[in-house]
């Protein structure tokens, strides 16, 4: 049996102002180590909820959120900030990247708050943007990329704190198709082993919220989403 990495058993969310709107009603679902999961359905069927819940960015008004088999309900904001400053990195639809700085200061960044050296902060940067191909760029600033780099340093600096999990939200919704195509191929590369890990054998996660349909045929398992609910899952963990 794979082990693990997220785990919601029973979630449900509900936002209560102006008025009650339910977004998850009893979700279950496992994501084992390593899979590539693309989480579909309508806007408004709670894709968005999920993945901050999955990433303990929101916490559900009822059920059990897991990461790597700890228990996120009892954990204070400070605590399960850190547990995902350990275990989660995030890349969002909007890059968020600081045009002054180049493109190795903006993946160095995500190793800001972790007490990493200035120059390891910067070995680890240079080593996270080879991983995405991004090598010749490196001295640019964020201004001087087109679309696919920029997502693709969004990409370099969710993965240089070596997360177990990495977390998209249509990751490629403003990019043409083929710059698209290529950031599907190098999320679906990322599941399974990740170099340069602590340990090299530790698989990365990847799930991702999209709708297109061919973003998550490239990712091995579907899950769907209507009206809160998941209405199909085309696998689960072995």
């Amino acid at each position: 049996m794979t082990a693990a990495a997220l785990e919601l058993s029973g979630v449900h969310k509900v936002y209560r102002h102006p008025v009650p709107v339910t977004a998850l009603t009893g979700v279950d679902l496992v994501v084992g180590a390593g899979e590539a999961v693309a989480v579909t359905g309508a806007s408004g069927a709670g894709k968005s909820t999920l993945l901050s819940i999955l990433g303990t960015l929101e916490r559900p008004t009822s059920g059990t959120v897991r990461v790597a088999g700890t228990d996120t309900s009892a954990l204070s904001d400070a605590r399960l900030s850190a547990v995902r400053s350990g275990s989660l990195g995030f890349v969002f639809q909007r890059f968020f990247l600081l045009e002054h700085l180049s493109v190795l200061d903006n993946v160095a960044t995500g190793l800001l708050y972790r007490g990493v050296p200035a120059a390891a902060r910067r070995e680890r940067a240079a080593e996270a943007l080879r991983q995405v191909g991004l090598t010749g760029r490196i001295g640019h600033r964020a201004g001087q990329l087109s679309g696919g780099e920029r997502q693709r340093v969004a990409i370099a600096r969710a993965i240089v704190g070596r997360p177990a999990v990495l977390l998209a939200d249509e990751p490629t919704g403003s990019l043409d198709s083929a710059t698209g195509a290529g950031i599907v191929d190098l999320l679906a590369a990322l599941a399974g082993p990740l170099s340069g890990r602590a340990d090299p054998g530790a698989p990365t996660t990847v799930v991702l919220i999209t709708h297109d349909t061919a973003v998550a045929a490239a990712m091995r398992r579907q899950v769907r989403l209507h009206d809160g609910r998941i209405v199909e899952d085309t696998g689960s963990p072995s």
